[in-house]
């Protein structure tokens, strides 16, 4: 009797490790990224599910079946890991698809994996160019632009928010330069100095870099992530005789606001 009590305890403790064991994998791995460019910065975390003292996470780094990476990880005592590496030097010169294995020695070592792409330098598409922008009856005007990681599908003029609309089809994180030329938008303060434009990606306010200032335009550089469709890049004022029908438009309306009011003053009396 006492015999099947043992193994019926025996086997609940069976079941029941093999039931937690099934909720949580022995090790986990993941990137911070699903893309990286060559120089970028590759944060690979996961956790294990026992911490054992003296057991180290090995991670190593495979491009097309060739090592390009190894190492040996702390596991903190929450059973957490973490390593960052620099995607730089002469075994990152080849684009693929990165194979990461991680393993841990535990019930005779066991292994996870994940992939992420990578890009050199080299593979980098970088696009300069002219874009002709349509502004209604003002004719167009030109932008000249250099787009890394994606592509210009059109540039807008939206003279009701004084900004201008960057459409693109971005297959990567990258950047985008603009030359904006002063003559049809610009951010000035009320004494004339330049002031700062207002750059939102997808409805999100974003920074910028300005590292050239000429007296007849401006460069701006934005940075963009992958999937990101819409930029508006919003001054004080946009193609200078749109401002002028927008005053038109308004004395119109004030016109009218006097007449229908004189008119209802007249009907009273």
């Amino acid at each position: 009797m006492r015999i099947r009590i043992f193994y019926s305890l025996i086997f609940l403790l069976i079941i029941s490790t093999g039931t937690v064991f099934a909720q949580e994998p022995p090790i986990t791995v993941q990137t911070n990224d699903n893309n990286y460019d060559e120089e970028d910065t590759i944060v690979i975390s996961g956790k294990v599910s026992i911490v054992l003292d003296g057991v180290n996470v090995v991670l190593q780094l495979f491009n097309g079946g060739n090592m390009i990476e190894i190492a040996q990880i702390i596991v903190a005592q929450d059973g957490s890991y973490s390593h960052t590496i620099l995607a730089e030097g002469p075994l990152w010169r080849t684009a693929g698809t990165i194979l990461v294995r991680a393993s841990y020695d535990i019930a005779g070592g066991t292994t996870t994996e994940t992939e992420f792409n990578f890009a050199p330098k080299s593979e980098l598409v970088e696009t300069t160019t002219n874009f002709e922008v349509n502004a209604g009856s003002n004719g167009t005007f030109d932008v000249e632009y250099t787009i890394k990681g994606g592509t210009i599908k059109d540039i807008i003029v939206d003279p009701s928010i004084f900004a201008i609309i960057v459409q693109i089809e971005s297959t990567d994180e990258g950047t985008v330069s603009l030359d904006l030329p002063r003559e049809f938008i610009g951010a000035e303060k009320q004494d004339g100095k330049d002031d700062s434009f207002i750059i939102l990606i997808d409805g999100i306010e974003v920074s910028y870099q300005e590292s050239v200032v000429h007296s007849d335009s401006r460069v701006i550089t934005i940075n963009f992530e992958e999937g990101d469709s819409d930029i508006e890049i919003i001054g004080t004022y946009v193609v200078p005789e749109f401002g002028t029908i927008v005053m038109m438009i308004l004395i119109v309306g004030i016109m009218t606001i006097i007449l229908a009011s004189k008119n209802k003053f007249q009907i009273k009396v």
